[in-house]
């Protein structure tokens, strides 16, 4: 059993939406977009993966398929994320080892998983070679990963906006109390930001122009302290047919997201009156915790606070909080009740 413990390395993994992270010895070595660039003639040949596969993406030949395996939380495509996970894998020794190690994964998934996406998870880890797998529900990992005692008898309730789905979670005595959860996160936001440039610009612009404009001048109020400065955006004039640039400016992003962010505001409140009063007070106290890359979103926490009446947090590096989180439960899988086996 020593020679075994001796060859096997942990990593924690956040298999995401929108990005893969990686932690081994307690740093995060691999941060990549969950997209992999594949050849069409021969479906297991992987041409690209991560950052190199975005910059192909929506601009392919009939040659080259770019996929992202994951959808909304869970794995859509089996053979893709299968070659995902093993080409990151590799990503955390550039240099091929003598003896490959045989590892053990901690991944986590959305709590509002179901046991065929469960299965579908640990199947493609197994396959892309991890011996042990352990699950971790996100919010779970997203608590640990602020800092939250999550063994105490007290009410945390965290809002994890991610890719795919905003999950909105009370968490005590180390288990998840009442669980929301909606498909409106960040992957929606882009589309919006797609169709209000359609409608009022009748510009026509890719999904990465889009998720760009949402990074740089993505807003959740129009009103901002410190409001970011219009960008130029390219994309084809839908009259003419020609490639245009127009100026956009966060107002009008902040309009396009307000639908998507009222969606959420909903549901925060739904998981508010589905909690036991004693939580409930407890949430009155300590407030929410925001994390994921949507809690990015400028005047996010401001909007919300004012909605909900209640302080708003953001964790302080909320794209690496559930990473974290993750590296913090493998490193005690022994002691922690509620990581799957």
């Amino acid at each position: 059993m020593g020679l075994f413990n001796w060859f096997t390395q942990e990593i924690a993994m956040d298999l995401g939406t929108a990005n893969t992270l990686i932690i081994h010895n307690e740093e995060v070595v691999v941060n990549e977009p969950s997209i992999v660039a594949l050849d069409r003639n021969n479906l297991k040949t992987v041409l690209a993966v991560g950052k190199r596969a975005l910059m192909m993406h929506e601009k392919t030949h009939e040659s080259i398929r770019t996929i992202r395996p994951l959808k909304d939380g869970v794995i859509a495509d089996f053979n893709a994320a299968e070659l995902m996970i093993r080409e990151m894998i590799k990503m955390i020794y550039p240099k091929k080892p003598l003896f490959p190690p045989s590892w053990r994964m901690m991944i986590c998934i959305p709590s509002s998983i179901t046991e065929v996406e469960k299965r579908a998870v640990r199947d493609s880890a197994e396959q892309a070679g991890a011996k042990e797998v352990y699950l971790l529900h996100e919010p779970m990992a997203a608590a640990l990963g602020i800092g939250i005692d999550v063994e105490e008898p007290v009410g945390n309730m965290i809002i994890d906006i991610g890719g795919g789905t905003t999950g909105i979670t009370v968490i005590a005595l180390a288990g998840i109390v009442c669980d929301q959860s909606i498909r409106i996160a960040g992957d929606e936001f882009t589309a919006d930001i797609m169709e209000a440039l359609r409608r009022y610009h009748s510009l026509l612009i890719g999904e990465r122009t889009a998720e760009q404009i949402k990074i740089q001048i993505g807003a959740a109020m129009k009103d901002l302290e410190t409001p970011p400065d219009d960008i130029p955006v390219n994309g084809r004039d839908l009259v003419t047919g020609i490639p245009k640039q127009i100026m956009v400016s966060y107002q009008e992003v902040a309009e396009a997201l307000d639908k998507s962010i009222f969606k959420i505001e909903e549901a925060i409140l739904k998981a508010l009156e589905t909690t036991p009063p004693e939580l409930a007070a407890d949430i009155y106290r300590r407030g929410l915790y925001l994390t994921g890359g949507g809690a990015l979103l400028r005047g996010l926490d401001k909007r919300l606070s004012q909605k909900i009446k209640l302080p708003v947090h953001v964790a302080d590096d909320p794209l690496k909080s559930v990473v974290r989180g993750t590296g913090i439960a493998l490193k005690n899988y022994q002691r922690f009740p509620f990581i799957m086996r």
